[in-house]
């Protein structure tokens, strides 16, 4: 498959997918190893490197505590390495911690305590929480939100909804315990469970009623041609003039609303994995770097505003990948501490080789096998 037929294709390609894609992915990594950089700072340790991306340098400065601030080649990720590291993945140098003087031990990340290194690791995926909680936040206070009432204007014949009972009039209150604030609120909820038994409660006229709905699995293109697999119960919204308001929130209110959102964006990526998982989903939605790319590039056509919201929802997967129990990755990091709380003293060195060995298969099995999703698209075949 030929990508790029001529430069203006190239240039084209790169202005509206590679520089949002680096925009987004540089934002949410800047922060999440700031997370570590901070929190390892408070704790006395010595950082010989902070790096956006991997390989060669691009360019970089030295601060006055002797940390090295560069730009790497590679934009897929970031570190930070500590003194005591072997690696941009903080395995430890046996051979360089055994060697140490007492004044570099007492800025070894390894001879921290095993409280303090587990909270310089955490520090990473909370970042990016924090990273997406303030952009919903100031998204939320700045714009406000339009709100549709969730009013149901027409029930699709043969449907989900029409089948458990749904009229026309229905106001939908609730679904699973969710409050439903405005209509976009619905597809939400409902799509990220196709196939689920959902519970429903509706004000019809006064009165409050609760219905189980099945919500039914359907393959749809969104507006840049996406395949998406979701789920829908087959209803229309009311859309009188009079349903349509703007919300507008103070600064407390918006703080409340991001972290919902936030929380939300988790929940329902937990949720998909987890049906991964018991085969209730299949794994084709899964994306890598390619999807990320053209997310970005699609998402920066609606403006600013939307490209940094998407840094938001970025941030949040980051966060939640980099806290599976993997070794390399952070949550593998937390596993060994847990390992050695429980122990009272740390895994072999040999253990420990073994499984960084693992990690990375797992990495890179992972990377293998989002990037073919990515290129098996429809959207990437089609180019």
């Amino acid at each position: 498959m030929e990508l790029f037929s001529d430069i203006s294709q190239m240039t084209s390609w790169i202005s509206s997918y590679l520089l949002p894609f680096l925009f987004v992915l540089t934002i949410v990594v800047f922060f999440h190893e700031l997370g570590h950089y901070l929190v390892a700072r408070w704790n006395d340790v010595d950082v010989s490197e902070f790096s956006v991306g991997f390989g060669p340098e691009l360019f970089g400065f030295n601060d006055r505590n002797g940390t090295r601030w560069k730009l790497s080649a590679i934009p897929l990720g970031g570190y930070v390495k500590f003194m005591g590291d072997a690696n941009a993945a903080s395995q430890p140098d046996h051979d360089q911690l055994k060697n140490m003087s007492n004044d570099e031990k007492a800025g070894s990340f390894e001879h921290k305590r095993v409280g303090q290194r587990a909270a310089v690791v955490a520090a990473g995926p909370i970042a990016n929480f924090i990273l997406a909680i303030l952009i919903f936040t100031a998204t939320f206070y700045i714009n406000g939100r339009y709100v549709l009432d969730p009013l149901v204007g027409e029930v699709v014949s043969e449907g989900a909804a029409e089948d458990a009972g749904i009229l026309p009039g229905d106001m939908i209150k609730k679904i699973d315990g969710v409050e439903i604030e405005s209509f976009s609120d619905i597809p939400r909820v409902v799509g990220a469970n196709p196939d689920q038994p959902l519970s429903f409660e509706v004000d019809r006229g006064g009165e409050l009623l609760v219905f189980e709905i099945t919500p039914r699995t359907k393959v749809r293109e969104d507006r840049f041609g996406n395949v998406i697999r979701t789920g829908m119960i087959g209803i229309v919204s009311s859309r009188e003039n009079a349903n349509l308001h703007l919300k507008t929130y103070n600064l407390i209110e918006a703080a409340q609303a991001g972290a919902g959102e936030t929380w939300f964006i988790i929940s329902r990526t937990m949720g998909y994995l987890g049906n991964i998982i018991t085969g209730r989903e299949a794994a084709d939605q899964l994306g890598g770097p390619i999807r990320i790319a053209k997310v970005s590039g699609d998402v920066a056509t609606l403006g600013i505003t939307a490209l940094i919201n998407l840094a938001a929802v970025l941030s949040v997967s980051i966060g939640l990948l980099n806290l599976f129990p993997i070794p390399m990755l952070d949550g593998g990091h937390l596993v060994f501490y847990a390992f050695e709380v429980f122990r009272g003293k740390p895994a072999s060195e040999k253990a420990q080789e073994i499984a960084f060995r693992i990690g990375l298969a797992l990495v890179l099995m992972l990377m293998v096998f989002t990037t073919w999703n990515d290129v098996t698209q429809p959207w990437f075949l089609s180019n």
